[in-house]
């Protein structure tokens, strides 16, 4: 009886430990947390580790490109470091509100659906959805996708787009719907091999993936008719100190030049928005 009653003090211990850490976990995720960040010096960041040119793990297995760049020296002006943590993209915002990450940034679309679950730094960059075929399909435009087999990114914002707007696209692929994928690489894997005919992407991930690999020639980026997409921070609706301090450090980033400075090395030109600038 000695040993049950031991047994059963300790069951409950661990019960009242695990459902306070719970409700730990439950506050810090309801609340503005810039002061814990600007305590502990650190923050977890949620990325792709496949997004090229955005954030990715090169060769060696650093983490970086412009996103990774950019976020470096938003916090450096805080003196706060990065934990990048690679998560799977389909599952961002559900990591996000959970307390796995702090913030998502990794070219993340702002949508009017993902503003429902997260709240959007200023936009820092334009981009649009196109669809990349190879030139010896003899596809070279979207009319040409009839009955043909398009690929997608799982969770990415081509996909939902595809997926909830009316498109001449959808109208015209095969069974009007998109293969998904795990990873962009996982689909161009596909599409130089025949397996998928079009694949629906972001146009900053084709050209330079097409760019790096040497074979821009054979292939088609075609305008795949959805609107102009800008990208964004997600933080938690309640981290508005966090946004407001990510907001501040953009435009003074690019005032010093620092930002103009990533953006050449990682595109070659200067791709700050109006937000930005202004």
């Amino acid at each position: 009886m000695k040993w049950k009653k031991i047994i059963l003090g300790v069951a409950g211990l661990l019960a009242a430990a695990s459902l306070a850490a719970c409700g730990s976990s439950e506050k810090a995720t309801s609340q503005d947390q810039w002061s814990t960040y600007e305590t502990e010096k650190t923050i977890t960041i949620g990325f792709d580790k496949t997004f090229v040119p955005m954030g990715f793990e090169d060769k060696s297995g650093e983490y970086v490109g412009f996103d990774v760049e950019l976020a470096t020296a938003v916090f450096d002006q805080y003196g706060i470091s990065i934990n990048w943590q690679p998560i799977d993209w389909d599952l961002k915002e559900t990591e996000l509100n959970n307390g796995n990450i702090d913030l998502i940034w990794n070219g993340y679309t702002a949508t009017d659906e993902r503003r429902e679950k997260v709240l959007f730094s200023d936009s820092y960059m334009d981009n649009l959805q196109v669809l990349v075929t190879k030139k010896s399909s003899g596809i070279a435009s979207v009319a040409d996708m009839t009955d043909k087999i398009l690929g997608a990114q799982a969770g990415s914002s081509g996909y939902s787009v595809f997926e909830s707007q009316p498109t001449i696209l959808k109208d015209l692929v095969k069974d009007n719907t998109a293969t998904q994928y795990s990873t962009f690489n996982e689909a161009l894997i596909d599409l130089k091999s025949d397996r998928i005919d079009g694949l629906l992407i972001d146009r900053v991930y084709a050209n330079y993936y097409l760019q790096q690999e040497g074979i821009m020639a054979d292939y088609n980026i075609i305008d795949a008719g959805f609107e102009a997409e800008s990208f964004g921070v997600g933080a938690r609706k309640a981290d508005k100190t966090l946004v407001e301090k990510i907001n501040q450090a953009f435009a003074e980033l690019y005032a010093q030049g620092k930002f103009q400075e990533i953006s050449n090395k990682w595109f070659g030109e200067d791709v700050a928005t109006k937000e930005v600038k202004e």
